[in-house]
C-alpha cells in the first residue's frame, strides 16, 4: 500500500485528522530518526485534536450565536466598571451549569448584557456544553412554526436536554399573546433539569405589564431566581457612545 492508498484508507475509517498530516509527520519521523511509538503518538493527537475542534465547531453552529465574535477578551470591563466582574468570570467557570442553576442578566439596551451573554455560552462550548442561543422573539417565533408544523413535543423537548440555553433581549420587541404561557412552559420544564441564560432591558417589576400575566411571570421568576445569579448591566450605554462619537467626529 502506498502513501495515496494509505491515506484513503485512513479517510475511508474516519480518519481524516491522521490522514491530513501523514505524508508530514513522515517526513518528521524521518528526519529526527522518530521512534516508531512516538509517530503512531503524534498521530494520535492530530486525529483527535482534529475531532475535538470539529466538535466545537460543530456546537458553536448549532448554538447560532446572533455575534459569534463576541468574548470576554473582547468585552471592556472598564466602560461599566460597577459592573461585578467577578460574577462574570464566575459564570465563565460554567459551574452554574454543573448546577443547572440559572443567570438574569438586567440593564439598558447597549449596557454589555448581549455581548456578556454569548461570551458565557462561547465559554460553555469550550467546556464541552450544549449551547442554544435565541432572542426572545426569535424563540418563540420558532415554537409557534413547530406547533403549525406538528412538531412542538419534539422542539420543547430539544429545549429541555440543551446544557444552556440563552434568552436574549427580553422586553426588546412586542411579543406574541402566548408569550407568558409559552416562556413559562420552557422555564419550567428547564427548572433544576438544564441552565437558562436570560438578559432583559427591562426590570422585573415591569414583567407582569410586559406579558400580560402577572401570575406567569410571578411563577417564572420564583423559578428563575429560586438557584439564580443575577448580574446588572449599566448604567451606560455602548450604543449610546458610539453614535455620540460619531456625531462629535462629523462636525
Amino acid at each position: 500500500m502506498n502513501l495515496i492508498e494509505l491515506e484513503r484508507a485512513l479517510r475511508q475509517l474516519r480518519l481524516g485528522g491522521i490522514a491530513a498530516v501523514l505524508e508530514t509527520r513522515l517526513r518528521q519521523a524521518q528526519a529526527e530518526t522518530m521512534a516508531p511509538i512516538d509517530l503512531i503518538s503524534c498521530l494520535v493527537t492530530d486525529e483527535l485534536t482534529r475531532r475535538s475542534q470539529r466538535l466545537l465547531d460543530r456546537r458553536r453552529q448549532q448554538a447560532e450565536f446572533r455575534d459569534p465574535h463576541k468574548t470576554l477578551d473582547n468585552f471592556d470591563f472598564t466602560f461599566n466598571p460597577k459592573m461585578n466582574r467577578s460574577l462574570v468570570f464566575d459564570l465563565a467557570t460554567c459551574a452554574f451549569i454543573t448546577k443547572r442553576e440559572d443567570v438574569l442578566f438586567l440593564g439598558p439596551g447597549g449596557s454589555g448584557k448581549s455581548h456578556l451573554a454569548q461570551a458565557i455560552g462561547q465559554s460553555a462550548i469550550q467546556q464541552g456544553y450544549r449551547v442554544l442561543y435565541r432572542e426572545t422573539h426569535v424563540l418563540l417565533d420558532d415554537l409557534a412554526e413547530a406547533v403549525v408544523d406538528g412538531t412542538r413535543k419534539e422542539f420543547m423537548d430539544s429545549l429541555t436536554t440543551t446544557s444552556l440555553l440563552i434568552i436574549d433581549d427580553f422586553g426588546m420587541r412586542k411579543l406574541p399573546l402566548t408569550a407568558a404561557e409559552d416562556l413559562l412552559e420552557i422555564i419550567m420544564r428547564r427548572y433544576e433539569r438544564a441552565s437558562t441564560l436570560l438578559t432583559s432591558n427591562r426590570p422585573v417589576d415591569d414583567w407582569g405589564k410586559l406579558l400580560g400575566d402577572v401570575a406567569a411571570v410571578t411563577a417564572m421568576l420564583d423559578r428563575l431566581l429560586h438557584h439564580g445569579h443575577v448580574l446588572k448591566c449599566g448604567p451606560r450605554s455602548w450604543r449610546t457612545k458610539a453614535a455620540a462619537t460619531a456625531a462629535g467626529s462629523a462636525q
